[in-house]
């Protein structure tokens, strides 16, 4: 067996570092705002005051949740991380940590988030945390090897961190839930299809199906980033149906045409630097909107 990948550092940076890659931390800091704001929309939009004491439970049983779906993931495809240049030196495929180790880690921690969702929240927000891991680790990622349209059902659990976050405040769903994951999920697939331009070859060494891997020129990677951008113009917009305000409203069409320009940008030539403009916008475009929406709501008694 070859040695485990030495890293420069000291043994316990290393490890953080190690612990930060296998739960995803900056994807998860993502899950855990948009989950933050659509705890703030839904006590907004039901007339209630924002329930501070909710808000440390969602965290550590959400973050628990999103750690466990993370590394659950490293596990599941710890040998086509091994053979990708921007996955080979994670923990598991480098050989710092046992893979069994990491899957005893992983069940813990989504198992004990989930109870304690159920427990110190409420059972659907533990149910929607539950359904979002199954989905990523039992539907998405196996899907990546089989079919293109991984990418359409990987923005489901994508998305669900809107439901989760909306149903801590224990409200139940209702349509404007829908809103916000219908903008999550539209969001995701440009964002996505700019990622798989980015590392096409890696993912072709893996084995992935992507659409971007049977596209040389990048017409219909660029089509289909075009379609959904120009998808989310219009749902971005529906907030304003249910309360959000003209500053919403201008700032939303404002950013999802910036989304949209960066589309077409990479329509007209599926460049490397085109795709990562692409993927810079489509990460500035969300926490931007998720703060408009934050900060423009109005809550109930003014509708």
């Amino acid at each position: 067996m070859a040695a485990p990948a030495a890293r420069p550092g000291s043994a316990g940076v290393n490890r953080l570092r190690d612990a930060a890659e296998l739960i995803k931390l900056r994807i998860q800091a993502m899950a855990l705002l948009v989950a933050v704001a659509a705890l703030w929309l839904a006590s907004r939009h039901n007339g209630a005051a924002f329930d501070a004491a909710v808000l440390p439970h969602l965290l550590a049983g959400f973050a628990l949740v999103c750690s466990g779906a993370a590394a659950l993931n490293q596990v599941l495809e710890a040998d086509v991380d091994a053979r990708m240049q921007r996955t080979r030196l994670r923990p598991i495929p480098a050989g710092r940590i046992a893979r069994r180790t990491v899957l005893a880690l992983s069940l813990t921690a989504a198992a004990a988030g989930v109870a304690w969702l159920a427990w110190r929240v409420n059972p659907l927000c533990a149910g929607l945390s539950l359904t979002m891991l199954a989905v990523y680790d039992f539907a998405y990622t196996p899907l990546k090897r089989i079919t293109p349209l991984n990418t359409i059902v990987g923005a489901f659990p994508g998305a669900m961190p809107a439901l989760v976050g909306w149903s801590a405040a224990g409200y139940g769903l209702d349509f404007v839930a829908g809103m916000l994951f219908a903008i999550l999920f539209l969001w995701q697939i440009p964002h996505f299809i700019a990622i798989a331009w980015i590392h096409r070859e890696d993912y072709r060494r893996a084995g992935f199906r992507m659409i971007t891997l049977a596209d040389a020129e990048g017409r219909a990677s660029g089509r289909q980033a075009v379609s959904w951008a120009l998808a989310l113009v219009p749902a971005s917009l529906l907030p304003s149906l249910a309360g959000a305000g003209p500053a919403y409203f201008c700032g939303a069409l404002l950013l999802s045409l910036g989304f949209l320009a960066a589309a077409l940008r990479f329509r007209l030539g599926s460049s490397l630097p085109r795709a990562r403009s692409l993927l810079r916008v489509s990460l500035v475009y969300l926490p931007l909107l998720l703060l408009l929406l934050a900060a423009d709501a109005a809550p109930a008694a003014a509708r």
